[in-house]
């Protein structure tokens, strides 16, 4: 699922109808501005929000210099594009860190936003950039809630910080505070208790956790599903608590785009972080203008290449090159790359970010990871030589290969003859010339 997928389709098809427009006229914009407005609309973009956007558009859009210029439609499409990324937050927002460690970051929020999880993403990527994180417990009311920050803690390697018994949050805020300090951890992330709605007492308590470590950022973490009503919650949380940024959940199945769409420009507080998936790699910064750039279908490359300077490992990209060119690609070297890729994260995901790919078409393609983790399957049923020289793999090494992998002959047989497949278009392509189209054409992953 392609993240606003309703609404970019609905906005790619309007803005296609002026793309290739020689000339457009005031009648042309006012029809484009309906439309954009329904979509706005119909993605649960806050009204006042649609109605300013609307209006900062058309009176660009109308202007004697777009209207008579040589590629009028392509202007406009670019003043969209401007007040779109506008309204997301015109630049990136990063969070901040206080010039005496330990920084300290209390994340907030409604139960069921993913709260307790965004922590452990958020200490891997400060992990990353060199930090030395700590967790704090502090949701001290729903059941497990400690058990689940442990949990993903170890997944990551990363300390949490707990007093068993305790149910004073403040108390337990502060003591952390004091452990951070003395065992040189520089960052430390409060998971605060969770609410069904904003309540008084509740909020009462963040205010005093506030108090008591005086966070470098509050960080309200909402689902980015809810649309209107994350707004709502956000304006609610910054009112009484005063937040400093916004991480929206669940981004990858929020088809509609309503939350992110108005935050922004409702509360007057960034968005700084997306997650766009449950793995905890699965948060990435936020970029109003790369966000705007896929909504529009212009695609995300800078985000598709840093996910693959992340996944792939320069030196073995090399030489894989090399194989490639020599023609000595074995399993092996499939197998590394399709674990690669994986890294990478959902391969309809990733094709999204490619300018020019329609989103619509993805949603017909069968990206299977069931059938890759099959094919990794297979593979590692081979034996080490048979990895290296598969044409020694005859009837009697099929069966047992499919045996040992759960998998039938005919999965083992599709699987080579892509393998030889893609081998005869890396030579056809070395060959260069018309020749190397042709096989490329009829290569087809089996999945």
């Amino acid at each position: 699922m392609a993240v606003f997928e309703s609404l970019s389709e609905k906005l790619q098809e309007t803005v296609k109808k002026l793309r290739g427009k020689g000339r457009v006229t005031e009648k042309d914009v006012k029809d484009m501005m309906r439309e954009i407005k329904m979509a706005l609309i119909e993605a649960d973009v806050n009204f006042k929000i649609v109605k300013d956007f609307i209006a900062k558009v058309s009176e660009r859009a109308v202007g004697q210099d777009v209207l008579e210029s040589l590629t009028p439609g392509q202007q406009i499409i670019k003043i969209v594009n401007e007040e779109l990324i506008e309204l997301l937050g015109s630049t990136q927002s990063k969070i901040t860190f206080s010039s005496k460690p330990p920084t300290v970051y209390m994340l907030v929020g409604l139960q069921g936003a993913g709260k307790t999880t965004t922590c452990g993403k958020l200490a891997n990527i400060l992990r990353k950039q060199g930090n030395n994180p700590l967790l704090v417990a502090c949701d001290v009311y729903r059941p497990a809630a400690i058990k689940q920050l442990e949990v993903v803690g170890g997944q990551l390697n990363v300390p949490v910080f707990k007093i068993d018994n305790d149910k004073d949050p403040v108390k337990i805020a502060k003591t952390a505070l004091e452990h951070a300090a003395s065992k040189q951890f520089d960052v430390v992330i409060i998971d605060t208790a969770g609410r069904l709605h904003i309540n008084e007492e509740l909020m009462d308590e963040l205010e005093n956790i506030k108090n008591a470590v005086k966070p470098q950022e509050i960080l309200l973490v909402v689902d980015s599903m809810t649309g209107q009503d994350a707004v709502n919650v956000a304006q609610g949380f910054n009112e009484k608590l005063g937040i400093d940024g916004i991480i929206l959940t669940k981004l990858d199945g929020d088809t509609r785009g309503g939350a992110a769409l108005s935050v922004k420009a409702v509360t007057g507080k960034p968005v700084k972080f997306a997650a766009t998936g449950e793995k905890l790699n699965d948060l990435e910064p936020f970029y109003p203008d790369r966000m705007a750039s896929r909504i529009l279908g212009m695609g995300d490359v800078l985000s598709l290449i840093e996910k693959a300077q992340e996944s792939f490992d320069e030196k073995k990209a090399l030489e894989l090159e090399k194989k490639m060119r020599t023609m000595q690609l074995t399993f092996d070297d499939y197998l590394e790359q399709m674990q690669q890729l994986k890294k990478m994260g959902p391969l309809n995901q990733i094709l999204g970010m490619i300018p020019g790919i329609n989103t619509k078409m993805l949603n017909n393609v069968d990206f299977d990871q069931k059938k890759m983790d099959r094919m990794e399957a297979i593979i590692k049923s081979m034996t080490k030589e048979e990895r290296q020289n598969p044409s020694i793999i005859n009837g009697s090494r099929r069966k047992r290969i499919a045996a040992g992998s759960g998998t039938t002959v005919q999965e083992v047989n599709a699987l080579l003859r892509s393998f030889e497949e893609m081998k005869n278009m890396m030579k056809s392509l070395n060959e260069m010339g018309k020749r190397g189209k042709k096989a490329f054409s009829k290569f087809k992953m089996p999945f």
